[in-house]
C-alpha cells in the first residue's frame, strides 16, 4: 500500500473508523475517501455499488457497523442482524466487483461461543452456542468472516478479518441505552459526582472483560494490513482482563466519585468471561502499548465536555 493509494474507510466517523483515519494520516497516507451515512447508506446496494464504481478505492477498511451494548443487542435483534449483514455484504461484494486490492473486515469478540474455553482462540469459532443476548450481531459478524474467506477461496481476493476485544477511547458512545459497559460507567460516575447520587450498575459485577484502547486497535489494524495476508481471523486484544466490579472501582477512583454503588443483580451479566487469546498477534510482532488505567484517564479527560453536555441535556429534560 503506497502513501498515495486510494483508501476507503467505511465508518470513518465512528470510534473505530476515526481511530483508523487518525492512524493512516499519522502514517503519511494522504488519499483517503469517506462518505457519511447521510451521503451514502451502506445498507443500500445500489448506492454502495455506485460509490465503488465512481471512486474505485484500492484498499478498504470495513469498520462500519451497527453496534451497541447488551441492552441494544438484546432488544434490537432484527436491526442488528439485518443492518450489519447489509452493510458488510454490500461493501465486500462491491470491493470484489471493482477489484479492490485488499480489504480488512472488523468483527467482534462476541463471535465466540458463550462457554468456550478461556482465553478465546481463533479456532474456537463455531465450536458451540453463542451468548443469546447478542446472537444476531454475532451471527452477522461470523457471516462477514466467512464471506471474506469465500471470496478469497473462489476469486483470490486478499480479504482479511480481525476480531477486536472490547474497545474504548475517543469518539465513544455514551448513550446509556446502547453504549458498552466502560463508557456507560464513565458517564454514570461523572453524572453522579456532579449530582451527589449513588451509581447503579447492571449485573453482579463478577463477569470478566478485556478492554483495548481504540488507538491501539488502529495501530494493530495498520500493522496487520501491511503484513498479514491469510484466511481466517486474527484476535486483537491485550490478553488481560478485569472483573466488572474492579473496573467500576477503577473508574470510580479516576473520576473522583465518593458516593455509593448499587448492583442490580436482576439485570443480565452476559458471558461470564471473554478474554482473547492474542498469541497469534504477538507472534506476528504486535503488542498493545496503552495500559487500562492510563487509557481510561486519557479518555475521561478528553470526554468531560461531552459528558457535561449530556448531563445538562438530561437535567433540562
Amino acid at each position: 500500500m503506497e502513501k498515495t493509494s486510494k483508501i476507503y474507510v467505511a465508518g470513518h466517523r465512528g470510534m473505530v473508523g476515526s481511530a483508523i483515519v487518525r492512524k493512516l494520516y499519522a502514517g503519511g497516507y494522504t488519499n483517503l475517501v469517506f462518505r457519511t451515512s447521510t451521503e451514502m447508506d451502506l445498507r443500500n446496494q445500489q448506492a454502495v455499488s455506485d460509490f465503488f464504481a465512481s471512486e474505485k478505492p484500492e484498499y478498504v477498511f470495513l469498520a462500519a457497523a451497527k453496534v451497541g451494548g447488551i441492552l441494544a443487542n438484546n432488544t434490537l435483534r432484527a436491526d442488528f442482524i439485518y443492518e450489519n449483514l447489509m452493510i458488510q455484504n454490500n461493501v465486500i461484494y462491491s470491493s470484489w466487483k471493482q477489484g479492490v486490492k485488499k480489504l480488512m473486515f472488523l468483527g467482534s469478540s462476541c463471535i465466540y461461543p458463550k462457554l468456550a474455553p478461556q482465553p478465546l482462540r481463533e479456532d474456537y469459532l463455531l465450536s458451540g452456542f453463542l451468548e443469546p443476548t447478542n446472537e444476531p450481531y454475532a451471527i452477522a459478524k461470523i457471516a462477514g468472516i466467512k464471506m471474506c474467506d469465500a471470496f478469497r477461496s473462489q476469486y483470490g481476493c486478499n480479504y482479511i478479518s480481525v476480531m477486536p476485544t472490547n474497545l474504548y477511547g475517543p469518539n465513544d458512545n455514551y448513550d446509556l441505552t446502547n453504549s458498552h459497559v466502560l463508557p456507560a460507567l464513565l458517564r454514570k460516575f461523572h453524572s453522579a459526582k456532579q449530582t451527589g447520587q449513588d451509581v447503579e450498575i447492571w449485573g453482579s459485577g463478577s463477569p470478566m472483560r478485556e478492554f483495548l484502547h481504540v488507538d491501539d486497535l488502529a495501530d494493530a489494524c495498520l500493522f496487520l494490513f501491511r503484513s498479514y495476508n491469510e484466511p481466517g481471523l486474527v484476535n486483537i486484544g491485550t490478553g488481560e482482563d478485569i472483573t466488572i466490579k474492579d473496573l467500576a472501582l477503577l473508574i470510580k477512583n479516576i473520576v473522583g466519585f465518593t458516593g455509593g454503588l448499587n448492583w442490580d443483580a436482576s439485570k443480565p451479566d452476559g458471558t461470564p468471561r471473554k478474554l482473547m487469546d492474542v498469541r497469534k498477534l504477538h507472534n506476528l510482532g504486535w503488542k498493545h502499548s496503552i495500559g487500562l488505567e492510563e487509557g481510561i484517564r486519557s479518555t475521561y479527560d478528553g470526554s468531560k465536555d461531552r459528558l457535561n453536555e449530556l448531563l445538562r441535556q438530561t437535567t433540562l429534560s
